[in-house]
């Protein structure tokens, strides 16, 4: 049996860097020593990271107290993500981190509404959803033992991209990170296996290491500069190539909820935290320039707009995310549309199965295959989900919804369209990111509505099925009531007290 992988070196920069070195150090210690390499930020001043609930659960690995973070970030919560037309003529439907409805008579709650809105019942599937009201009442959602009994309730965060990664790189150090910072990484390759075996860094220093993971971005200095992996490009799939990011004026009150404002040339996204109002677009250069879409911007978002920063998107998969003794974590492994905020999602799905694969000593093909199978699985998922919210949507005749419509969906997902459209049911498959409520809500508000529902339900008498009805929007309107508002909790949580440790990095 070889020798056990005792040295983990990460090279990359901002919170992928810093999010995989500290996992790796707090779930794999003390067998494992990590050490992180850090190329300079591309980060700037406007950059937020809009995260999906599961974050929660790494930050609680790393013993990252919920209020030191929100306080040190500036950061807020987010219960969903609320989708618009900026002309009011398209859709308008809300994406919830949660459940929607629950289940009447020990059946599915969807199937109950979908035969009641065929026969004339108006209330929108998102008044079902507890964290959706909540959120477009402004409160905090809460759980406790009651709610849980009634249905899923998640949250996420938005948080300032330059403050998080701070505050990542601060823990990584006291949990036990080496941590060197260099201008650039040459990789040392052993002439006979192609694997890594080191990385010569400016000033003359070399980093050994028996495994390498590479969190550089989309650049894959290591899985692609060194070791040579190709990418699956996705570019027909999303018509943006074009992503802004600007900033402007915190709002008095923090909505708990991100807004995205669809408008001719393509979408506005408002993610709100303490310390600003962030604003993300995605576009397309073949029917608006960087010109018109700053300024189309700042007219969609209502909002003065600071530090915008343009960049190219190219989303695409590398065709491996594991080859030889590296792993490509985030951006560097796979590079999504902006849409539903998976960046760091990205980086968690990669550590999560890492760690599920982490091989014992150096021979570790079974493991790599089966990491490189299931985050292809994985990737693609999120990529349908994406995708669902362009060639579905109802944004008008504009060229850059047109052309969003006229995408390729995939196989896999053309079949989740046609299901649901025949039956109101949507498979999930395996290495689903995205949960049944989650493709429900996007179909729905997307103006997808399912043909039939299933035949079960019509053994509940209609009257029990309006008692349903009528307790669960009385459940969701008394506890919604009884929540702060976000900007109450984030100022109780967010007092200003004595800085603690995770501040001064001791």
């Amino acid at each position: 049996m070889s020798a056990p992988l005792t040295e983990v070196v990460v090279v990359g920069r901002d919170a992928a860097l810093w999010l995989a070195a500290s996992v790796i150090q707090a779930a794999l210690r003390p067998g494992v020593r990590v050490t992180a390499v850090e190329l300079p930020s591309r980060l700037c001043p406007a950059d937020v990271y809009a995260s999906l609930p599961a974050l929660e659960a790494f930050h609680n690995l790393l013993q990252l107290d919920e209020a030191q973070l929100l306080r040190l970030a500036g950061g807020s919560f987010s219960l969903g993500q609320n989708f618009q037309s900026s002309g009011g003529a398209g859709p308008s439907f809300f994406h919830a981190y949660g459940s929607y409805g629950a289940a009447i008579d020990h059946k599915d709650f969807f199937a109950y509404w979908l035969k009641a809105r065929s026969l004339g019942l108006s209330v929108a599937l998102e008044d079902f959803s507890l964290t959706a009201a909540a959120a477009k009442q402004g409160r905090m959602l809460l759980p406790d033992e009651t709610t849980e009994r009634f249905g899923r309730t998640d949250y996420g965060y938005h948080l300032p991209a330059l403050a998080y990664a701070s505050v990542l790189k601060t823990l990584a150090v006291r949990h036990g990170v080496t941590a060197l910072q260099t201008d650039a990484a040459h990789a040392v390759l052993d002439p006979d296996s192609g694997d890594i075996l080191a990385l010569d860094l400016a000033g003359g220093r070399r980093v050994e290491g028996q495994f390498f993971l590479d969190a550089s971005g989309a650049e894959g200095c290591l899985i692609a500069g060194v070791l040579g992996v190709g990418r699956e490009d996705w570019r027909s799939h999303f018509v943006a190539d074009r992503t802004l990011v600007a900033r402007a004026a915190p709002y008095a009150a923090a909505p708990v909820y991100a807004e995205l404002r669809a408008w001719e040339a393509g979408w506005v996204g408002l993610f709100p935290t303490q310390a600003a109002t962030h604003i993300v677009q995605a576009y397309s250069s073949a029917y608006c320039d960087d010109g018109a879409a700053l300024v189309g911007a700042a007219k969609v978002a209502q909002l003065d707009l600071d530090d915008a920063v343009v960049r190219r998107a190219d989303p695409g998969r590398r065709l491996v995310a594991w080859a030889r003794n590296c792993v490509a974590l985030g951006e560097a492994a796979c590079l999504f549309d902006a849409t539903h905020a998976v960046e760091l999602h990205a980086v968690q799905l990669g550590l999560v199965h890492l760690l599920e694969l982490f091989p014992l000593g150096g021979a570790f093909a079974v493991e790599r295959q089966e990491y490189n199978r299931i985050t292809q699985s994985a990737f693609e998922r999120i990529r349908d989900f994406q995708s669902a919210f362009y060639v579905l949507n109802r944004y008008g005749d504009s060229e850059f919804w047109s052309a969003a419509r006229r995408a390729p969906a995939s196989p896999e997902l053309t079949h989740k369209i046609e299901t649901f459209a025949a039956r109101g049911e949507a498979t999930l498959l395996e290495d689903e990111t995205f949960l049944i409520d989650s493709w429900r809500a996007l179909f729905v508000g997307q103006g997808l509505m399912p043909g039939s529902h299933i035949p079960i339900i019509d053994q509940t008498s209609p009257e029990e099925v309006k008692r349903e009805f009528r307790r669960i929007l009385g459940f969701i309107k008394e506890q919604v009531l009884k929540q702060p508002s976000h900007q109450q909790y984030l100022d109780r949580l967010c007092r200003r007290e004595k800085v603690p440790e995770i501040a001064s990095g001791s």
